[in-house]
């Protein structure tokens, strides 16, 4: 009887060591390998390598490499605990399984960012609207794509959200067309507004000569007569030629004696 307990006390004292020394190294192991991951990810971000990939791309690829290399990292530790891979496969399909019905948000804006990698309709600093939101691009993630509108707004999109809308890039074609709109009363000589119009468009600097400023009537409204003054610019320039040409316009209507009008009602009493 006391060899029994002797032998029981040795398989408890030798087993309680190996299960310790087990936990201990497989901390390690995540505490070390989870740092390594960290100092090999901050290398590679200004590393040669990913300054040749195209900057849209780099921050999806750095998220996706962080995320591989982490479950590398876990994978090994539960190895060497002594977990058979094909238990952590088998284990990681089925909760793979399980997270994607219940994260289908997710796994669509990873979707999403993949597709937005890929076919490329806008990159980073390009003025885009996305999902009713106009700004620029600062960054395409792995799940979200980050915009800053021009009030000074960091906004964060799903991708999901980003692919499933219209996207309208003002920048890739560099130069944008602008409309402006004006109303004149209807005893305004025609003649003179559209020489008015043409000269407040041709006088500022950033309009294009070619293709030349337009103006033509657009139509006969319920108080005035419409005209549309439409020019050429660089599209970074839009604004500022919108602005301009806006005051400019009411500017050169109150020297020549042009009348804009406004909606009035006449009644008539009868007696």
């Amino acid at each position: 009887m006391e060899n029994i307990l002797i032998t029981i006390k040795s398989f408890l004292a030798t087993g309680f060591v190996s299960i310790c020394s087990k936990i201990l190294v497989t901390a390690l192991i995540l505490i070390v390998g989870l740092w390594i991951v960290k100092v090999v990810m901050k290398k590679f971000k200004k590393g040669k390598l990913i300054a040749k990939v195209n900057p849209a791309a780099r921050g999806f690829f750095c998220s996706a490499l962080d995320v591989v290399l982490k479950g590398v990292i876990i994978i090994s530790a539960c190895t060497y605990v002594g977990i058979p891979m094909a238990s952590v496969v088998a284990v990681l399909g089925s909760a793979g399984v399980a997270i994607g019905l219940a994260l289908q948000g997710g796994l669509s804006n990873i979707a999403g960012g993949v597709m937005l990698i890929v076919t490329r309709p806008f990159d980073i600093g390009d003025y885009v609207e996305v999902a009713g939101v106009g700004g620029t691009v600062k960054a395409i993630g792995i799940y979200y794509t980050t915009l800053d509108t021009p009030d000074n707004k960091k906004t964060i999109i799903p991708n999901g959200s980003v692919t499933s809308s219209p996207i309208i890039n003002y920048t890739t074609n560099g130069t944008r067309r602008l409309d402006l709109e004006f109303g004149v009363a209807y005893n305004a000589d025609i003649d003179l507004v559209k020489k008015t119009l043409l000269e407040v468009a041709t006088k500022h600097e950033l309009v294009f000569k070619d293709p030349a400023p337009e103006v033509f009537m657009t139509e006969h409204a319920d108080s005035a007569v419409k005209f549309c003054l439409r020019v050429w610019m660089n599209g970074a320039d839009y604004w500022t030629v919108k602005a301009d040409c806006t005051e400019g316009a009411k500017r050169a209507f109150d020297r020549e004696g042009i009348e804009i009008p406004f909606p009035q009602l006449d009644v008539h009493l009868d007696k």
